[in-house]
């Protein structure tokens, strides 16, 4: 008999919540592919992003949200739990969903890159399959270390199909549903 090669979650979903809700308020944990994972707390820099985009968001679509962590359930990637930097969905989306809410209807998940060693695997690798398989349509990273923005879209059986990137300072469109163009040259002020 052959070793199964799929590796295992290392506890339960259920495991997993119950140590998310005692965990201290300095520490942000996930469950992505099956690890716990612990992300660093936001510098001013990084709220300082979050709050831009808020105000993007605002100014062109004033019939969406941005919900700073709403903690998703990511369960078609290995039952998992994210807690993405922000989410744009329609107002009130999230009322009375709680802690962990179902992805359905979100527009776009964030990632804002934080100066620790897993934001690469973390934020460029595993969150975008996470989030894809999970159907959102549009994943925004935006990339203090290489200041760039990646916008990940065109959804198609559970993982993106396009993937544009560009400095910032440049203009991006993030598409259909979102449909917003970012103008990112406030961003170089905020890449440290």
């Amino acid at each position: 008999m052959t070793p199964s090669t799929t590796p295992r979650p290392q506890m339960s979903v259920e495991e997993f919540e119950e140590l998310a809700r005692r965990a201290p308020e300095t520490v942000r944990l996930e469950f992505v592919n099956g690890k716990v994972q612990v992300k660093p707390v936001p510098d001013g820099s990084h709220g300082a992003i979050a709050v831009w985009l808020m105000k993007q968001c605002m100014q062109h679509r004033a019939d969406l949200s941005l919900y700073i962590e709403q903690g998703l359930k990511i369960e078609a990637y290995r039952k998992g739990r994210a807690r993405p930097d922000c989410c744009l969905v329609p107002e009130d989306h999230f009322v009375g969903q709680g802690e962990w809410a179902e992805p359905d209807g979100v527009l776009m998940a964030v990632e804002i890159t934080s100066w620790d060693p897993d934001s690469d695997s973390r934020d460029r690798i595993e969150k975008p399959e996470a989030y894809a398989q999970a159907g959102i349509p549009v994943y925004l990273l935006i990339d203090r270390e290489s200041c760039g923005v990646t916008v990940y879209s065109d959804l198609e059986e559970g993982a993106y199909r396009s993937c544009v990137a560009r400095a910032f300072g440049a203009r991006i469109e993030l598409p259909d549903p979102v449909g917003i163009t970012l103008e990112t040259e406030k961003l170089k002020k905020y890449a440290d």
